[in-house]
C-alpha cells in the first residue's frame, strides 16, 4: 500500500504517483459510481474508462486515442486474463498501465522494472538473509516481491518492459498467471491470489536485446496494441497537455502559448516517421529512431526550459532545434545525412520555416 506522505512533503515530490495527483478525480468517480464493481476494484469498469478518457465535466483525459482499446484493456482486467500493452516506444504504455492500476487498485506502486539483469526474485520473492541465517526459512524472513504483494492484497501488479527480462525470469509468471498461486517450497507453503489481483505488463518489439515471450506465457496474456496517434491534431493535443502538466510539475516559469512550435515538432516527427511530407509530395528517408510522441514531449519541455531560463520567455525555433536534432540523429553516420536532407529539401523551402532552418543549421 502506498505510504502516507505529509502535505508539505508531497508538494516537494518530483513525480507523484497517479493516485496522488488525481486523487480528487478518483474520489469523485467513486462517489458517483453506482455500477457493479468486480471484487477488489475501487471503481466499476465503466468508471475506469471514464477516468482514462475524461468526461468533459471535471475528469481530465489521461489517454487520447480509441475508446475501444481502453474498453478492451479494462474488460481484460475484469477477467482472469492478464493484460499485455504492446507498441513501439512512446505510445503511452507505461502511462496507461499506471493509470489503470491507480483507478482499479488505488495503488500504482507495485512495479517490477524489466531489464536484462532483472532476477527471478523480483517476480517471486527474496530473503532477509540475516533472519534466514538466524531463524531459518520463516514467513518473517521472506521478502515479498511487488507481484507477491499484489497477490496477497488483491491488487494490480505492473511489469514494465517484460521482453527485456531473460526468458527464464519471464516464465516465472506462468504459474502465477495460470494457477493464481505462487509456491514457496522453502516453507512447504504457497501464496494464493486474493480477488482483485491481476498483472499489467508492457513490451515493445523495437528494442535491441528483446527476449521474445514463450508461447506458453503469451497465451496467458490478452494483448492490446497501443498505436501512434492517428493524426497530427491528436498528437499535438497529447503533446500540449503533457508539456503543460510537466511544466507545472517541474515549476518551470510560465511561457506564452507554444502551440506553433509544438505543431512544428509534431510535423517533423510525423513526416520522418512516415517517410513522406504531410502534403504527400516529397518522399523522405526515415531515421533509425522511433521519433515517438514521448520524445516530442521531451523536446518541447526542454525548449520551454531554455526559453524561460536563457531566452526572453517565448519559445522560438532556436529553443527546439537542438532537441529535435538530438531526437532524430541516433546513428551519427546515417541519421545525420537523413536530417540534413530533410532540412534542405523540406524545411528550407517551407513557408514560415526559415527561422527553424537557420537555427537547425547552426547545430550541424
Amino acid at each position: 500500500m502506498t505510504a502516507e506522505v505529509a502535505p508539505a512533503a508531497a508538494e516537494s515530490i518530483l513525480r507523484p504517483h497517479a493516485e496522488s495527483v488525481f486523487a480528487a478525480e478518483l474520489a469523485q468517480l467513486a462517489a458517483d459510481d453506482d455500477r457493479p464493481r468486480p471484487p477488489g476494484w475501487q471503481l466499476s469498469p465503466q468508471a475506469v474508462v471514464t477516468y482514462l478518457l475524461g468526461d468533459g465535466d471535471g475528469i481530465t483525459p489521461k489517454y487520447i486515442g480509441p475508446r475501444r482499446l481502453m474498453e478492451v484493456a479494462v474488460a481484460t482486467l475484469a477477467t482472469d486474463r492478464a493484460l499485455l500493452l504492446l507498441g513501439v516506444p512512446g505510445t503511452a504504455k507505461t502511462w496507461v498501465s499506471e493509470h489503470l492500476s491507480a483507478a482499479i487498485s488505488g495503488d500504482s506502486t507495485l512495479l517490477v522494472q524489466g531489464t536484462a539483469g532483472t532476477p527471478e526474485e523480483a517476480i517471486r520473492y527474496g530473503w532477509n538473509y540475516a533472519r534466514l541465517l538466524a531463524e531459518g526459512p520463516t514467513r518473517e524472513a521472506l521478502v515479498p516481491s511487488p507481484v507477491l504483494r499484489a497477490m496477497a492484497e488483491g491488487r494490480v501488479a505492473r511489469i514494465e518492459e517484460l521482453t527485456r527480462m531473460p526468458a527464464d525470469v519471464q516464465d516465472t509468471l506462468i504459474t502465477i498467471l495460470s494457477e493464481k498461486s505462487l509456491p514457496v517450497p522453502e516453507l512447504n507453503d504457497e501464496v494464493q491470489a486474493v480477488k482483485g489481483f491481476n498483472v499489467i505488463a508492457t513490451a515493445n518489439d523495437r528494442d535491441r536485446g528483446v527476449n521474445e515471450l514463450s508461447s506458453a506465457l503469451r497465451r496467458r496474456f490478452n494483448t492490446v496494441v497501443l498505436p501512434v496517434p492517428a493524426n497530427a491534431e491528436e498528437e499535438v493535443d497529447i503533446v500540449s497537455r503533457r508539456v503543460t502538466d510537466l511544466g507545472r510539475a517541474l515549476e518551470l516559469p510560465e511561457v506564452p502559448d507554444a502551440l506553433s512550435e509544438i505543431r512544428r515538432v509534431v510535423t517533423i516527427f510525423r513526416e520522418l516517421r512516415e517517410g513522406v511530407t504531410e502534403d504527400g509530395r516529397t518522399k523522405l528517408k526515415s531515421p533509425s529512431g522511433t521519433l515517438s510522441t514521448a520524445e516530442a514531449i521531451s523536446v518541447m519541455t526542454n525548449g520551454i526550459a531554455l526559453a524561460a531560463h536563457f531566452g526572453d520567455g517565448v519559445v522560438r525555433a532556436s529553443d527546439v532545434a537542438a532537441g529535435i536534432r538530438g531526437a532524430v540523429v541516433k546513428d551519427p553516420a546515417s541519421d545525420a545525412v537523413i536530417w540534413r536532407e530533410y532540412l534542405e529539401a523540406v524545411a528550407r523551402e517551407r513557408d514560415g520555416w526559415r527561422d527553424f532552418y537557420r537555427a537547425a543549421r547552426e547545430h550541424e
